[in-house]
Order: structure tokens, then C-alpha cells, then sequence
């Protein structure tokens, strides 16, 4: 079992809500953690408006510190997601930067050349999954 922060857009837009949840429940499905499961969730941006924002900082550093790997759903642009992406590949973590096919992503994602980030398209949920599942194996085989 492996804790897996999953990121993906509050602000910036809840369009693709349905790949998140997607991603969300097969993560817990193969057994993994996934201590920000709520965002993928509609009601979390009523959630999230009650919680102080630097405890939101500080609750969510904590997690990325903790996990063995991220997951950011990036279709979506968000200085969130960018950032949390920053700071697990500073401390060292494997990144996935999954991104519906033909969607403008950030060249601060696309051209990154360090070590542990993954930049990968996908066309549809099975495609999503699928690029999930290879970078958790790769993963558990570190």
C-alpha cells in the first residue's frame, strides 16, 4: 500500500471533477492511501471555505512530506497544484502530471527536466488509469 497525494484544481475550475474522482476511488480500489481524497469530491469547495488557509498550508505540506508519490490531474491550470508539484519534486518525490490529450499544459511542467516528474496525456478515463497504474508500479519498485 502505498499514500498517494492526489492534486488537482479547486479554484482554477472543477471541469474535470469526474477524472478526479475517477483517479480517487481506483486508488483506494488497489488499496492505497489517499489523504486528499476529498478533493475530488463536488462538496469540497464548501468544505474548503471554512478552513483557515494557512492551516490549509500547513495540513497539506505535511501530507506531501509523508506521501511516497504525487498525482496531479493538470488539464486544469491552478498555482496550487503548481506548487505542491515544486515542492514534492524539491523533497525528492515521484511526480505524475496526467492531462487530458490536446489540453494546454504549463511549459513549467512540460519542459521540466528534473529527476521524478512524469508529464503524461490521456484520452480518456481507461488512458488516465492506465498512466496511474504504471507510475504506481514504478513506485513500489524503487
Amino acid at each position: 500500500m502505498m499514500n498517494i497525494y492526489f492534486s488537482c484544481s479547486l479554484t482554477g475550475g472543477r471541469d474535470d471533477e469526474v477524472i478526479y474522482r475517477a483517479i480517487v476511488e481506483h486508488l483506494h480500489t488497489s488499496g492505497h492511501e489517499v489523504p486528499t481524497a476529498h478533493l475530488a469530491h463536488p462538496e469540497v469547495m464548501e468544505l474548503e471555505k471554512i478552513v483557515d488557509p494557512a492551516e490549509v498550508y500547513q495540513r497539506d505540506i505535511a501530507w506531501i512530506q509523508a506521501c511516497d508519490g504525487v498525482i496531479a490531474e493538470v488539464s486544469t491550470p491552478s498555482h496550487g497544484v503548481g506548487y505542491e508539484i515544486a515542492y514534492a519534486l524539491c523533497l525528492g518525490k515521484q511526480v505524475l502530471c496526467c492531462h487530458r490529450r490536446g489540453v494546454p499544459v504549463s511549459k513549467m511542467l512540460t519542459g521540466n527536466d528534473m529527476p521524478g516528474i512524469a508529464v503524461q496525456s490521456y484520452e480518456n478515463k481507461a488512458d488516465a488509469l492506465a498512466a496511474v497504474d504504471v507510475f504506481i508500479a514504478g513506485l513500489s519498485t524503487e
